[in-house]
């Protein structure tokens, strides 16, 4: 998508894929959030090409989810920290994950446990002011020039 084009589109949702919308960004936001830090450990992980992942690398830091930190001052090293924009992608993640447990879960798959309980994490998406899950009522979408 055109950033310029998406700028003007009023659809959240569509502004957020603009910047996150390729499964190799949502992997890096992924193993950022298990603490991989640095492109080799990114690179091993994935299994992607260098070329793909400098180029992700830098996106995600230029759109605010990872910032660039040196480690190493000889040689030249940086890592890759995740920021408060990259650190609220994580419910998102967990999300995601649930849609392809129920839709995608054929063989083993990984699963989250709390640090803190050792309990199996089952995240749900839930309305603040309703407190309903949200799919479980209709929903209506409003323009932003309408009331």
């Amino acid at each position: 998508m055109n950033s310029k084009k998406t700028s003007a589109n009023t659809c959240p949702i569509a502004r957020s894929l603009a910047v996150l919308g390729d499964s190799w960004s949502i992997l890096i936001l992924r193993d950022a959030h298990a603490g991989l830090t640095r492109f080799d450990q990114f690179r091993k992980s994935l299994g992607i090409a260098p070329t793909i992942l400098t180029r992700r690398l830098a996106m995600l830091t230029e759109e605010g989810l990872l910032e660039k930190r040196r480690y190493s001052e000889h040689p030249p090293r940086e890592e890759y920290v995740l920021t408060e924009a990259g650190r609220d992608f994580l419910p998102v993640l967990f999300m995601i994950g649930t849609w392809g447990r129920q839709h995608r879960g054929d063989g083993k798959l990984v699963r989250f446990f709390d640090a803190e309980t050792g309990t199996e994490i089952r995240p749900v998406t839930v309305d603040e002011v309703t407190g309903a899950k949200i799919g479980t009522r209709p929903i209506r979408v409003v323009m932003p020039n309408e009331s």
